[in-house]
């Protein structure tokens, strides 16, 4: 089994997450960031690209055998959804049309979440803004890993295991820890999924269907690009509860990596987030980051002192009314 975790709790913290501070703070110094506000006029031609390439490659592919799809999959078709899946979190903040044009984004986030092969454009935004606003929240923020799954997944081969099943734990762990009752614009998205997944299958195959679905698994789970799933916020340093990545996977997957930079100014779109980091650097060169995320999962599944444990928490308040 390995070695077990060294940790026996989670890192309970009785303060108010940090980046609203550090925000206020950055602002003063340099008001301009707000200049950065607002959304990319090229980010919905690129994520248009993406979506077609991918489609586009399922006429090449759906004769080959299984061991070659699985491992394009792995290194390609999965590459893709995961780019889409953080183009999701993207769009979930406004970045596709701006905030003045809401429906306009929601209506996006469904043509971007159609390669994924299952819905979750709008039920992603409806917890993703919590884990923002409610960062650490044991109820609230459904990002962090619940007890089950520290106490179940607590040594080397368990660790490696969680990474392993990452993807079912960010499907379920929200239905389970914070149940909401799905909205309108979800069975809108569930509909328009089924549709596409049907012509899929119609013009394509099973097989080409099943290539997208396990694609977006493989590409969450024990795979490079998953590593900011751990990077973000598993705690590596004593008090330290967001990281940022400075690498060249944050070129495919919209810099994700500027997690720090992305939680201190949500409306700043991921093609600007280093910008904030130029025009602020004493904020975020001294703080604790990554380089690689093969390492990140590396360290996460070998070091003793990191696990599902390690994150900080803090006791739920309830919502605001």
């Amino acid at each position: 089994m390995g070695q077990h975790v060294s940790r026996t709790d989670f890192e309970w913290a009785y303060d108010d997450e940090p980046h609203k501070s550090r925000r206020t703070e950055i602002l003063k110094k340099y008001p301009e960031i707000k200049q950065l506000f607002g959304y990319d006029p090229n980010f919905k031609w690129i994520c248009t690209a993406l979506v077609f390439g991918q489609i586009a490659s399922l006429y090449f592919l759906q004769d080959k055998s299984w061991p070659v799809l699985i491992a394009t999959a792995y290194f390609f078709g999965g590459v893709i959804n995961h780019s889409l899946s953080l183009a999701v979190h993207e769009i979930s903040h406004n970045a596709s049309f701006g905030n003045s044009r809401p429906m306009a984004n929601r209506m996006f986030g469904f043509f971007v979440n159609l390669p994924l092969g299952v819905p979750m454009s709008i039920s992603f935004k409806k917890y993703h803004l919590e884990h923002h606003r409610y960062q650490g929240d044991e109820v609230i923020d459904t990002d962090l890993p619940t007890l089950f799954e520290a106490k179940l997944f607590c040594t080397t081969l368990g660790k490696f295991c969680w990474v392993v099943l990452q993807p079912m734990f960010y499907l379920f762990r929200p239905l389970i820890v914070n149940p909401k009752a799905p909205v309108k614009l979800e069975v809108v998205n569930a509909i328009i999924q089924i549709i596409f997944d049907a012509i899929i299958i119609y013009t394509f195959g099973w097989k080409m269907l099943a290539y997208l679905i396990i694609g977006t698994l493989l590409a969450m789970g024990l795979h490079p690009v998953a590593g900011h799933f751990i990077s973000e916020h598993y705690m590596f340093k004593k008090g330290y509860e967001t990281y940022s990545y400075y690498g060249p996977l944050n070129w495919i997957t919209f810099n994700v990596g500027y997690h720090n930079e992305h939680h201190d100014f949500p409306s700043v779109p991921g093609s600007r987030l280093p910008l904030v980091k130029k025009i602020a650097p004493e904020f975020y060169d001294d703080l604790p980051q990554h380089h690689s995320w093969i390492k990140v999962i590396y360290d996460f599944i070998t070091d003793p002192e990191i696990g599902p444990y390690a994150r900080v928490k803090r006791k739920t308040k309830g919502l605001d009314s």
